[in-house]
């Protein structure tokens, strides 16, 4: 028995032995591979930048990302979840099945071109604000570097990217995730352009957004007001209770709204008005509750104006799960990779864009770092929320801008169609490669990644905050 239990045991060193002299190669094999293909990459996420296409509206995009995938042997699955932008591609076959996201959508009114000093290609235009250019075209690097060297190792297992648009207020994923997309997945990796380099253990903010509209009856206001009733009152009758209760809920709670349409003419008596409102919370069961006492204000508003109320629900988001096993995996895969190098360049354009900054700005030599692992809570919200539910997933943030640069600014949008953007495109794309590696050739991470998860998780059934709405597939079109 003892002779058998020490054959056990080197039989079991051996095994993680051969894990290990397995994924030292692998990892310089992607990180070589993606230093060779960069050029290929940069120009796809130069070309995306250029298309700047909005949420749901990203025909080009989407088809320059599935071509890639498709020339490099990838099945497409393309308009799933009733969204003809999204997609996914899937390489290789079994268990494990490791997912990667991919954005692509821009934002409205952000157009700059890739210069330090403000200069909008076109006034009012779409730019990439977020970097969601170099998120998709990052994310797809890493899933072809990984099919790449499945092929070469004969490593089973699955690659799935999917193409999710329309993050910037469409919530894309929720979608996905309600369709059951990644119900087999077994975990799922994404990153997301920043000014640091950091794959922290971060949670968010569960979201919920509605279109509020009040139905009143016109009248002249000055002739004949007996006979109106103003949805304008209505809403600033709503807007008042929802202020009036934000003394009575959680202090982590955020609400916040603006009216669309409040009347036409100081004479009329408007028969029509529409409040955009937002909550969050770091809690989707609590912010459950708010919405429904926010429903009610709207309710009881309607009745006391005598007009009538309905609302259409616009997004509804989790808040992101944390999961440490996979983030700490994560973390040592980007310090292995590093910062983002500057060159002489590089440094000049940082140095002028921060001197459009009306706040003093971290270091340059920030770039170049990665931040110590940390738990951290993001004070916003994301549709990636939804799929950490789903699935264990783990996120990294590279300095796509340069440091003290806000997401949303014409600053990002320079940085992210120019090299500044694109060496940190590669920094996630390698560091993305090498933690799937990991969790290719170790199923017990993929395990304890699960335990955490399902002990974080609890019993909850997930259930979309957005009901069954349809995605909103025109929602940018004006």
């Amino acid at each position: 028995m003892k002779g058998y239990l020490i054959f056990i045991a080197l039989l079991y060193s051996s095994f993680l032995f051969a894990q290990k002299s397995g994924i030292e190669p692998a990892k310089q094999f992607v990180s070589t591979r993606l230093d060779e293909k960069t050029p290929v990459y940069n120009d796809i996420s130069k070309q995306i930048w250029n298309f700047a296409e909005l949420g749901f509206l990203e025909t080009k995009s989407t088809a320059l990302l599935q071509k890639q995938l498709s020339d490099n042997g990838f099945t497409i699955q393309s308009g799933v979840a009733e969204m003809p932008t999204a997609f996914v591609a899937s390489f290789g076959s079994g268990k494990p099945i490791i997912g990667i996201l991919a954005e692509y959508d821009a934002l409205p009114g952000l157009s700059q071109d890739n210069v330090p000093t403000r200069k909008p290609i076109l006034e009012g235009g779409s730019g990439h604000g977020c970097g969601h250019n170099l998120f998709g075209s990052g994310s797809v690097a890493a899933a072809i570097t990984l099919k790449e060297w499945l092929q070469k190792s004969g490593q089973s297992g699955t690659i799935r990217l999917y193409g999710t648009p329309a993050e910037e207020g469409g919530g894309a994923k929720v979608f996905m995730a309600r369709a059951g997309l990644f119900n087999d997945v077994d975990a799922m990796l994404h990153w997301h352009p920043s000014d640091a380099n950091k794959a922290d253990a971060e949670s968010s903010l569960a979201f919920k957004s509605a279109n509020f509209k009040f139905y009143g009856k016109s009248a002249h206001a000055a002739a004949a007001p007996q006979h109106g009733r103003s949805a304008l009152d209505g809403v600033e009758a709503f807007d008042y209770m929802v202020n009036l209760m934000r003394e009575h809920v959680p202090q982590e709670t955020r609400i916040h709204y603006v009216i669309k349409k409040g009347g036409l003419a100081a004479n009329v008596v408007p028969d029509y008005a529409e409040v955009e409102l937002m909550a969050r919370h770091p809690d989707a069961n609590e912010l459950r509750q708010i919405w429904n006492r926010i429903v009610e204000a709207a309710e009881g508003a309607a009745k006391g104006t005598g007009t009538r109320m309905e609302y259409e629900v616009i997004t509804g988001l989790y808040n992101l799960l944390p999961n440490e096993v996979l983030s700490k995996t994560m973390q040592q895969n980007l310090a292995r990779v590093g910062g983002v190098k500057y060159s002489a360049a590089d440094e000049a354009f940082a140095k002028q864009i921060q001197l459009s900054f009306d706040y003093k700005a971290p270091p340059i030599s920030r770039a170049g770092e990665v931040a110590p692992f940390r738990t951290s809570s993001f004070p916003a919200s994301t549709d990636v929320g939804d799929v950490s539910w789903m699935v264990p997933t783990v996120g990294l943030g590279t300095a796509t801008w340069v440091p003290g640069t806000s997401a949303h600014s014409w600053q990002a949008v320079a940085a992210n169609g120019m090299d500044i953007g694109q060496k940190a495109m590669i920094v996630a794309a390698k560091t993305m490669a090498m933690t799937a590696i990991d969790l290719l050739y170790n199923p017990a991470l993929i395990q304890q990644a699960r335990v955490e998860w399902e002990s974080k998780r609890g019993e909850i059934k997930y259930e979309s905050l957005l009901g069954d709405r349809k995605p909103p597939l025109d929602f940018r079109k004006n």
